[in-house]
């Protein structure tokens, strides 16, 4: 059974830091394409964050995080990570990790089905 386990948000004030991992199990990330992490604010559709491209190992970023997110893996660990800096309270969201095809820009495109049940991360203003 695949399963994503995410951890490490929490509540922090404008301009702190988070790291969020994603611990895979049923699957092994380094053999998919596209890994990367989605993000779903209050009210608001979900949206692809960060990628990391298996083909080139290149990252993308969403426009706004661009700068002060950093994705990265540990294939030995089978877990992705979200260094998180500089945060926004427009960074308000549970977060999900997820494993794909391919990126297209921050988005991992058709993304397995099993959704862990995300971390969530509340920036203060």
């Amino acid at each position: 059974e695949v399963q994503f386990v995410e951890s490490g948000g929490g509540l922090v004030q404008t301009g702190g830091s988070l790291r969020l991992s994603c611990a895979a199990s049923g699957l092994t990330l380094e053999d998919y394409y596209a890994i990367g992490w989605f993000r779903q604010a209050p009210g608001k559709e979900r949206e692809g964050v960060s990628c990391i491209s298996k083909s080139d190992g290149s990252t993308y970023h969403l426009e706004s995080v661009k700068g002060r997110f950093t994705i990265s893996s540990d294939n030995a660990k089978n877990t992705l990570y979200l260094q998180m800096n500089n945060l926004k309270p427009e960074d308000t969201a549970v977060y999900y990790c997820a494993a794909g095809a391919e990126c297209s820009g921050s988005l991992v495109l058709y993304p397995l089905d099993a959704w862990g049940q995300g971390t969530r991360v509340t920036v203060s203003s």
